[in-house]
C-alpha cells in the first residue's frame, strides 16, 4: 500500500470542503498511518476518494495476481462479436451525427452551443467504432474492420493505422512511465528546459488540458519517423485517405456554406470531439494515487485493473460514445467489443470489486486532475506546477480559484 499511496500532506489538509464557495486546496496523497488495520485502510481510502472526487479508491492489487487471472474470471460471452450489435452502433452514430448537423443548420444562435455539444459527442461515437475496429473486436472480417475503421476516422481527420499502432503500445505498456504512448506525467527536466516551454506546459496540462489531444494528434500520427519500417506502408495509406478527405470534403463544405459554415459544421464539433477525447483519456489513467512506473517496476495486472479508472457519465453521453467510459474491462482485454463492456465490468465488480477505482464524472475529479497531476515524482507520484514554480503558475492558481470543487 505504501508503494501505491505515497508521501504527501496530512489528512486534514488533503480534504476539500464540500461547500461550493470554497476552492480546492493543493492535493497530495496523505501518509497512511503505519499502524492502521484493515478498517483504518478502508477509512483512509474513503477519505482519499472524497478528496479526489472518486466514488471508490481500490485496494492495492496483490503482486501475485496476473492479468491472466483476471481475464480467466470473465464469462466467455463478453468476447463474442455480434454483427447486429456492431452495425447497430454504426447506425446510432450516423443517425445522431446527422441529427446534430440538422440541429446546427436550424438552431438559432443561442441554441448553437447545445447543437454543437450534441454533434461533438455524436462524432466521438465514430472514434469508438474505429477504436473497436483497431482492436479487432468489431467484425470477424478483418479487411472489413480496416475499411470501417478508416472511414469512421476520416471525419475526425485521424489516420487510422498510425493511431492503431500507437494505441496498441498504450495497451501493452499502460502507465509505464516512458513507454506509454498516451498521456503520462511531465518530466521535471522538460519542465525546467526554458521559461517559454514551462509556461506552455502549464497551460497545456492546466486550462487547455481538455483539448490537449489535438497536440497529441499532431505530434504522434503524421511523422513517418515514429513508426517501424514494417508499419510505414500502412501508415502512408491512412495518411493518403485523410489528406484526400481534407482535399475533397473541406472544399465541398466551404463551397456550399462558406468559411463560417466550415467552422460551424465541422470545426466546432471537431473541437467538441477533442474535448471528450482528452477528458476520457485523462480520467481513465490519471489520479494522484495512480502511479506511473518504470518498466522494471511495472506490473501488468496492477496497471490495467488497479491503475485504470471506471467513470460514469450522463447516460446520453455513454449511449452516443458506445460505453467507451466503461474502461477497466477494455484494459483487462482489448478484445472485448464495446457493446459487451458493461457485462464484463459487472463480472469484474463481482470478482475484483475491492480493487477497482470508480468515479462519477464531477468537477472535483476534473479539478484534481487539472491542478495536481503534473510533474512526475517517484515518492509522491505527482508534484503540482504551483509547487515547483509558484511565481509562474498563474494558469494553475487560476483554475484552483475558478473551478468548482463539489462532486
Amino acid at each position: 500500500w505504501d508503494n501505491l499511496l505515497v508521501k504527501g500532506i496530512n489528512h486534514r489538509k488533503g480534504i476539500i470542503p464540500l461547500r461550493r464557495n470554497k476552492v480546492i486546496q493543493a492535493v497530495a496523497v496523505p501518509v497512511r498511518p503505519s499502524s492502521a488495520d484493515s478498517a483504518d485502510s478502508a477509512e483512509y481510502r474513503k477519505q482519499l476518494a472524497e478528496t479526489y472526487g472518486f466514488r471508490q479508491i481500490g485496494e492495492p492489487l496483490p503482486d501475485n495476481v496476473t492479468l491472466k487471472d483476471v481475464i480467466d474470471t470473465l464469462p466467455r460471452k463478453v468476447f463474442e462479436i455480434d454483427d447486429v450489435k456492431a452495425w447497430t452502433s454504426v447506425l446510432i452514430s450516423v443517425t445522431s451525427y446527422a441529427l446534430g448537423i440538422f440541429m446546427i443548420s436550424k438552431a438559432p444562435w443561442y441554441l448553437l452551443p447545445l447543437a454543437w455539444a450534441w454533434t461533438g459527442t455524436a462524432i466521438t461515437g465514430f472514434f469508438v467504432i474505429g477504436h473497436d475496429c483497431a482492436h479487432k473486436s468489431f467484425s470477424k472480417n478483418k479487411l472489413l474492420e480496416d475499411i470501417v475503421g478508416t472511414l469512421a476516422f476520416l471525419p475526425l481527420i485521424y489516420p487510422y493505422e498510425p493511431w492503431r499502432f500507437k494505441h496498441d503500445r498504450h495497451h501493452a505498456k499502460t502507465n509505464m512511465l516512458s513507454e506509454d504512448t498516451a498521456w503520462h506525467p511531465v518530466w521535471e527536466k522538460e519542465f525546467e528546459t526554458s521559461p517559454f516551454l514551462r509556461k506552455a506546459i502549464m497551460f497545456g496540462y492546466g486550462p487547455f488540458r481538455p483539448w490537449m489531444s489535438i497536440a497529441h494528434w499532431l505530434i504522434w500520427h503524421f511523422d513517418l519517423n515514429k513508426f517501424r519500417p514494417n508499419e510505414v506502408k500502412r501508415v502512408k495509406i491512412s495518411l493518403a485517405c485523410v489528406f484526400a478527405f481534407m482535399a475533397i470534403g473541406w472544399p465541398l463544405i466551404i463551397y456550399n456554406t462558406g468559411i463560417m459554415g466550415w467552422i460551424k459544421f465541422w470545426l466546432v464539433p471537431w473541437l467538441g470531439y477533442h474535448f471528450w477525447m482528452s477528458t476520457f483519456t485523462m480520467v481513465h489513467h490519471t489520479a494522484p494515487h495512480i502511479p506511473f512506473k518504470h518498466s522494471d517496476e511495472w506490473n501488468a495486472a496492477q496497471a490495467q485493473l488497479n491503475g485504470t479508472v471506471h467513470c460514469d457519465y450522463p447516460r446520453w453521453i455513454e449511449v452516443l460514445c458506445h460505453d467507451i467510459n466503461v474502461h477497466i474491462p477494455h484494459h483487462v482485454s482489448s478484445r472485448i467489443p464495446s457493446y459487451n463492456l458493461r457485462a464484463a465490468h459487472k463480472s469484474i465488480q463481482e470478482n475484483w470489486g475491492p480493487y477497482l477505482n470508480e468515479a462519477t464524472w464531477n468537477w472535483r475529479l476534473m479539478k484534481t486532475i487539472m491542478t495536481v497531476c503534473h510533474v512526475y515524482d517517484k515518492e509522491q507520484n505527482y508534484i503540482g506546477f504551483d509547487e515547483l514554480a509558484p511565481n509562474e503558475a498563474s494558469p494553475i492558481t487560476f483554475l484552483k480559484r475558478v473551478m468548482p470543487d463539489y462532486a
